[in-house]
């Protein structure tokens, strides 16, 4: 099924090649304007260097866990294309699995590169440990599992209403403001800064970020985690309950 999709979407590549692009202008937008505050002596404890190494790995992140579920599921149940999703002998969620899976590959194809050509020119500096790189891994597939779940949820709501897409370009307002992206957690100000520590927005793309790149203490590590498993489970459950009473109520012709 990944494959297939996979095929299907490389007949359009060049459309999700300009997607994958436009996801990466806000972060790399944002590094710029950052790293020039920082030309006379850095901001708040970031340097020049720092801003870099910081954006473009979350550049990586935010493509690695964008789930493009939030709009692909909404729009089957709106034209009537759950209706075959529906009829065959397995999951309906595996239709969406492959979609996501196959659109990493093909975003991936172009973003990878993209950040690679941008490190060496911008001359990234990593140094991070073993450890950070586990707990980066661990985190990035929880991050892309509360994202994708979270996605789910909303775009189900349009069982209900034909205007679901206005709250997932809410949720993107979000994420751009709470995740990291218009500026890191760190330098929000403090009242947003608390706001984002506590929404579920920060644990989809920053927080693997910051657990790569910032010293961060033992208990703001399991606290981080423990959040993002906790939005995790609220997102999962959401999704599983929204899906069943949908259904009941479902109807279509066509698809």
């Amino acid at each position: 099924l990944i494959r297939s999709t996979w095929s299907s979407w490389l007949q359009y590549r060049s459309f999700f090649f300009i997607l994958a692009f436009g996801w990466m202008v806000p972060p790399l937008v944002a590094m710029a304007v950052w790293m020039a505050a920082a030309a006379k002596g850095g901001v708040s404890g970031f340097d020049q260097s720092e801003f870099v190494s910081y954006y473009l790995v979350l550049a990586l992140v935010n493509q690695i866990t964008y789930a493009q579920a939030n709009w692909t599921l909404g729009d089957v149940i709106r034209e009537g294309g759950l209706n075959a999703w529906l009829l065959r002998p397995m999951p309906a969620l595996f239709n969406v699995l492959a979609s996501e899976g196959a659109g990493k590959v093909v975003y991936l194809v172009f973003v990878v590169p993209v950040c690679v050509v941008l490190a060496l020119l911008l001359r990234l500096e990593l140094n991070v440990g073993w450890g950070n790189i586990v707990l980066f891994l661990i985190s990035l597939m929880l991050a892309w599992a509360l994202r994708f779940l979270w996605g789910c949820w909303l775009a189900l709501l349009a069982f209900w209403s034909t205007r679901a897409d206005a709250l997932l370009a809410l949720q993107d307002s979000l994420v751009f403001l709470l995740a990291g992206v218009v500026a890191p957690v760190a330098l929000l100000p403090q009242g947003l800064q608390g706001i984002a520590t506590v929404l579920p927005f920060r644990y989809m793309i920053s927080f693997p970020v910051e657990v790569l790149l910032r010293p961060m203490t033992v208990s703001e590590v399991v606290t981080g985690f423990a959040l993002q498993l906790f939005w995790l489970a609220a997102a999962a459950g959401l999704t599983r309950i929204l899906w069943q009473t949908g259904l009941r109520r479902y109807a279509a012709v066509g698809g």
